[in-house]
């Protein structure tokens, strides 16, 4: 549709990512993108409304803020309450859950716009597995070195290519990123690693906690953090951690869009 003919919305959205095969429709399973359409279709009288997304998040990922836009039909009369809530209302009974949603331009994008994503991936780290975080977080059994790990993070931080820790399969045209933050914090029996940059690799995050894993349970030293990076060969690279440790904590955009938005 041209620029003309869409009205398009911004929508910040929430779900657990345990029963879908991802955020990208495939043929192969549920997921997100689809539900997320056919819900916004009811919105438009059956018609089709395309989205495009801040990330793409893998099978079994959460999202506590993931950004995606929508376009629908200019003429239709639609309101934010009226989007967020109906949208949500035909997402059921599946967890998925429109937080917020605001009228944008037809230039914005929800993913070339962004300036900032957040990632959050969570470590139960004690002998017993998870019962209340089941599919939330990754169970470590050995005790781990928080501190050892702290400085490790350290090391990555800035401006680096990470081939070592993108997936063999990663399509990015070259490895170069910006890690902002990455670190980690302990809270009874949780690890939490705090990830941003502007944009991430394939399984650049569940790499990178992958790799933390070993140093925190003294399998490696900094120095071999040092030689992993520095060797931009995915094969000098940690073990990728589970999907379900991770979530998409947040999108940040300049504008926000939705920094103005009724909260009723």
């Amino acid at each position: 549709m041209a620029p003309e003919d869409v009205q398009r919305w911004a929508v910040k959205i929430e779900y657990d990512g345990t029963p879908f095969v991802g955020w990208q429709r495939q043929k192969n399973g549920l997921s997100v993108q689809e539900l997320l359409e056919t819900a916004a279709s009811h919105l438009a009288g059956g018609l089709a409304v395309p989205s495009i997304t801040a990330g793409r998040t893998d099978a079994g990922v959460h999202a506590s803020g993931q950004v995606a836009h929508l376009d629908f039909p200019a003429g239709l009369p639609l309101v934010e309450r009226a989007v967020r809530d109906g949208i949500s209302f035909h997402l059921k009974p599946y967890p998925v859950v429109v937080l917020a949603a605001a009228r944008v331009s037809p230039s914005w994008n929800a993913r070339f716009s962004a300036v900032k994503r957040r990632y959050r991936y969570r470590i139960l780290n004690r002998p017993g597995r998870a019962a209340l975080d089941v599919n939330r977080v990754w169970h470590v059994k050995f005790p781990m070195d928080v501190g050892a790990m702290q400085e490790a993070t350290r090391l990555l931080l800035g401006t680096h290519d990470f081939t070592s820790f993108r997936a063999t399969s990663c399509q990015a045209k070259h490895a170069i990123r910006t890690l902002e933050r990455f670190d980690v914090t302990r809270e009874g029996d949780v690890l939490t690693f705090h990830v941003e940059a502007r944009s991430f690799l394939h399984h650049q995050v569940r790499n990178l906690v992958g790799t933390m894993k070993l140093v925190g349970g003294g399998h490696w030293s900094l120095a071999r953090v040092r030689e992993a990076l520095e060797a931009r060969d995915r094969r000098a690279g940690g073990p990728t951690a589970p999907a379900e440790g991770l979530c998409l904590a947040g999108v940040n955009y300049d504008p926000d869009p939705f920094a103005l938005v009724a909260s009723d």
